[in-house]
């Protein structure tokens, strides 16, 4: 089932409060004019809710927005204030055509109307001129909200224009005007109008604010035999509103259906009855949001299925009726100037989708762990990026690395050449780098690569990365951390890449290193040497232990094996000669 059929079908299981009915949608409102029947306005009443020292719009049930991704085209009986009344406080030369093509529309299709509420929007749109906004009726800070427009006997019974049977009848009349050729449906199967262009998204974190497309075709390239906008892909306009209505209620950010991962909003969502659905769903946030994973176990205790799941037991166990007759989906969604990108999209079966989840987890378990037990999977991208900024995450890395995790495949090889690139630059190899460089290891490279410190390991890079974190702790140990630069901010690339041009170097002041550490504590000093002699009598006996230069994956091993090394001095006691024990 392609994930627009899905959709679709989601839309019909949505609770009836999320459902907006064919030919409405869910929109931000801030203001209601009230009129009276002449046309007059009798009220102007701001229907922002006030949080703290701001005001929020609030959520409305209003006829569809329309597409205009660029162009000027209204919206029927609502819109921002450029185009209900001609004002705006932003610099927009186009506000007087924007004003016009909404007074155009309306006068056109209320010309023969007898309704009273109708009549008066079609009297106040003639009359109407952008200089009456002023105060006190009018004030500045309602500019560019989202106008909606009600008689005042009606607006004081929470009753708008649009919700008159009236205009509701007039919607219907306007949108069969409008309908296109009859085909088959590509996503239902069934014979209907086509629609020509889709309703937008909202949601998708960096696409433009009054929405984006997911499917159009607005060039010659786009278009075969001729065809024009959506006729080059039949879908019905009921599948259209049915799967832009689900989708846009999962990019709410309070649905409970999307993750933020990088530049790719994720939605997902279950087929299954609403019980199973819910639980499912929580579960899945759950494996990537910490946010959410505190709120579902503590509403509805999903945290100790979640914690069983991370310990390797198989979902059949956990929960059984979750493990196969619970088809899962997600959808990793990426602005693409109007239209939207499809990162990645996963369609299977709750219980591989777990499987997969509990590989990842196997693969990114390190000790000494991060202090967040389950870091989310933004938390490692930063490690990725410039500065620890989220606009420098590497673009595309974040869907490449979920579509890896969701199907089980290879890593991103750009994770760990992006991870050896921020160790060079800022010298700092913590948990979760040390985690990524493994999990690519090993899933990629089929290499063994430790979770815990390995003393055995013979690995020639492992044992490298030991060696210089053994050379590190001695400088350190030598002449104390206030240091301008340690060995590790001037050498650790060097040593990574091409061991015998830096390791000769590393020799010579380690033995200064180890000389002044005597003089003050020979015990510390025989433990280090004892832990040089140690690793180097595992590197190829008998020849050189400094290759010319390592290959990438062994410079992976080589920040493992100093991240152990170096974390083992943290926790090592060492018994002296003299029998007291000293923790280093």
């Amino acid at each position: 089932m392609s994930f627009l059929a899905s959709l679709a079908d989601a839309y019909d299981r949505l609770p009836d409060a999320d459902k907006p009915p064919f030919g409405f949608s869910w929109e931000n409102i801030g203001i209601i004019v009230g009129l009276n029947e002449d046309g007059s306005v009798a009220n102007v009443t701001d229907w922002r809710k006030v949080e703290g020292n701001k005001k929020h719009p609030q959520s409305m049930l209003v006829p569809q927005r329309a597409n205009r991704t660029s162009g000027i085209s209204p919206n029927t009986f609502w819109d921002n204030t450029a185009y209900a009344l001609g004002v705006t406080a932003k610099n927009d030369k186009h506000t007087a055509k924007k004003h016009d093509a909404f007074v155009r529309h309306h006068i056109d299709i209320l010309r023969e109307t007898t309704d009273p509420g109708l009549l008066a929007l079609r009297r106040f749109l003639e009359r109407w001129t952008p200089d009456q906004f002023v105060p006190p009726l009018w004030q500045d800070d309602i500019k560019d909200q989202n106008v909606v427009f009600a008689l005042e006997s009606d607006r004081l019974k929470n009753i708008r224009m649009h919700d008159r049977p009236a205009a509701k009848a007039l919607l219907v009349r306007v949108a069969a005007k409008d309908k296109g050729n009859e085909q088959i449906c590509l996503v239902t199967g069934q014979r209907g109008p086509v629609a020509r262009l889709h309703p937008l998204l909202k949601g998708v974190w960096d696409a433009q604010p009054s929405g984006a497309s997911l499917v159009s075709f607005n060039l010659p390239a786009f278009a075969s035999y001729g065809h024009d906008q959506g006729d080059n892909a039949p879908v019905s306009e009921v599948a259209a509103f049915a799967y832009t209505a689900a989708l846009n209620r999962f990019l709410e950010r309070d649905s409970g259906h999307r993750v933020q991962i990088g530049d790719a909003t994720t939605v997902f969502w279950a087929d299954a009855s609403s019980a199973e659905a819910e639980k499912v769903e929580n579960l899945f946030a759950a494996f990537f949001d910490p946010k959410t994973e505190e709120t579902a176990a503590a509403a509805k205790m999903v945290g100790i299925q979640l914690e069983r799941i991370r310990k390797g037991e198989l979902l059949k166990d956990v929960e059984p009726k979750l493990a196969d007759n619970v088809r899962f989906y997600v959808l990793g969604l990426a602005p693409n100037a109007a239209r939207l990108s499809i990162r990645f999209y996963f369609e299977n079966d709750f219980g591989v989708l777990a499987a997969n989840y509990q590989r990842y987890i196997e693969d990114m378990r390190i000790e000494p762990p991060p202090a967040e037990p389950y870091p989310p999977l933004q938390k490692y991208l930063l490690e990725l990026a410039v500065l620890g900024e989220h606009k420098n995450i590497p673009p595309n890395l974040a869907g490449e690395w979920m579509r890896a995790i969701l199907f089980g495949t290879h890593y991103p090889l750009t994770m760990m050449s992006g991870i050896l690139m921020r160790i060079r630059a800022d010298g700092k190899v913590n948990a979760l780098r040390a985690s990524m460089l493994k999990a690519v290891l090993n899933r990629n490279y089929k290499k063994e690569a430790p979770v815990a410190f390995d003393p055995d390991n013979r690995n020639r890079g492992y044992l490298l990365g030991r060696l210089f974190a053994v050379y590190e702790y001695a400088q350190t140990k030598a002449i104390g951390t206030k240091a301008n630069s340690t060995i590790k901010d001037k050498f650790y690339g060097g040593a990574s890449a091409q061991p015998r041009k830096v390791f000769a170097l590393l020799e010579r002041g380690s033995a200064n290193h180890l000389s002044k550490i005597g003089k003050e504590s020979p015990a510390l000093r025989i433990y280090l040497e004892e832990r040089i002699a140690a690793i180097m009598a595992k590197m190829n006996p008998g020849g050189d232990p400094f290759p010319t230069s390592l290959p990438v994956e062994d410079q992976a091993l080589f920040g493992l094996g100093y991240y152990h090394q170096r974390n083992e001095f943290f926790k090592k006691v060492v018994k002296t000669a003299d029998t007291r024990e000293t923790t280093q």
